[in-house]
């Protein structure tokens, strides 16, 4: 009898490596570090060691393969520096221009729209204060996901990205998952 597969939901802290193993050897934390997941354990795409929020983790291929492709949503809780406005939201969900392994590329057409601050729990490297002028808040829900993308996008947009949290993957939402727990689960989608 097949061994069953595991799932699970986690809540990546800011400055962790979504990977098991770190191939530079540099003293960053992995997604081993909080918790004893069983081997052949994957992540789910991937935050940046700057990135926090929803990460999803699997033991199954075939369920990592589905989620990626871009079939399901991906929400993103975006803190810029400046002030966005409705120019820079139809920019970002017509789609922008940023670069990618060298080439220049198009975003495809997404969601984007201002949002109140979400009040997340501080984290633990302080992102600057007040008087290096203004900050704002968006959300940007794309199906696709390059590298460093959603950074990428503001960028291009003229609103570099201070924090960037991952809300949600599909149906599956962070919620109210503190930062480093993991929640096992019977199924992801």
């Amino acid at each position: 009898m097949a061994e069953k597969h595991r799932h699970f939901i986690i809540h990546k802290p800011w400055g962790m490596i979504s990977q098991f193993v770190n191939p530079a050897k540099r003293k960053k934390k992995l997604l081993g570090d909080l918790y004893d997941f069983p081997e052949g354990t994957m992540a789910i795409g991937r935050l940046d060691v700057p990135s926090e929020g929803l990460l999803l983790l699997t033991t199954d291929g075939k369920v990592s393969a589905e989620i990626r492709s871009n079939k399901y949503e991906k929400e993103y809780y975006v803190q810029v520096d400046g002030i966005v406005t409705e120019k820079e939201i139809k920019q970002l969900k017509n789609g922008v221009e940023i670069g990618f392994n060298g080439k220049k590329y198009t975003t495809k057409p997404g969601k984007a729209f201002i949002i109140d601050d979400p009040k997340f729990p501080l984290r633990s490297q302080k992102i600057r204060d007040e008087r290096h002028g203004p900050t704002s808040w968006v959300s940007i829900i794309i199906r696709e996901g390059k590298f460093r993308q959603v950074r990428k996008m503001t960028a291009a947009v003229g609103l570099p990205t201070l924090r960037l949290i991952r809300v949600r993957i599909g149906d599956i939402k962070l919620d109210n998952l503190e930062v480093g727990n993991i929640l096992e689960v019977d199924k992801l989608m």
